[in-house]
């Protein structure tokens, strides 16, 4: 058994696309996933399978959100290695300067084919700071996530992948949940 992790973008935001996380549990365990266990109300699953390919867990979860809830959202699911070297990768979690409550990380669901640095760039806060992996972006924003340009929907359309974005303290505790399954 591998361990997932599950990121839903755009559940239970500003009361749209509503789902409980009991209901969403229920709906994982009818897709024959294991050990699952959620984490706060915006669509954190952390989950075990045998299955191998977290692009086919992705399409397998989308499918039954749409069906059991009529949403179509998107899912990115990697696995708890993966997360790992994501967490150990933030250049900005080890800087003492830098207060970790404005950190974010934007996970992406495949890796762009190219980045655009110089638009990015212009739309960021002279205080903001970012970093891109193959797999996440890494964002340094100290007035707040929600005065940033450099927002989900903003990558989104830049980079030309999905995404969805979780600050440093879920991204965390997403591992260390993980870290007891099984």
């Amino acid at each position: 058994m591998i361990t997932y992790i599950s990121i839903i973008r755009g559940i239970n935001v500003s009361g749209q696309k509503l789902i409980k996380m009991a209901a969403l549990k229920k709906m994982f365990e009818s897709l024959n996933l294991e050990n699952i266990q959620t984490y706060v109300q915006s669509g954190n699953v952390v989950f075990s399978s045998k299955k191998e390919d977290p692009k086919e867990l992705e399409k397998i979860i989308s499918s039954g959100i749409e069906s059991e809830f009529g949403f179509d959202v998107s899912v990115i699911v990697f696995n708890s290695k993966s997360l790992e070297t994501i967490i150990e990768g933030n250049p900005f979690a080890k800087d003492p300067l830098k207060d970790n409550a404005f950190l974010h990380v934007t996970f992406l669901a495949d890796t762009p084919l190219s980045i655009d640095e110089e638009s990015i760039k212009a739309k960021k806060h002279v205080d903001e700071e970012f970093e891109f992996t193959s797999n996440a972006v890494y964002l340094y924003c100290p007035n707040g996530y929600g005065k940033t340009k450099l927002n989900n929907n903003f990558l989104e359309s830049k980079l030309k992948v999905k995404a969805t974005t979780r600050n440093w303290k879920t991204t965390n505790e997403l591992l260390k949940l993980a870290r007891t399954v099984n």
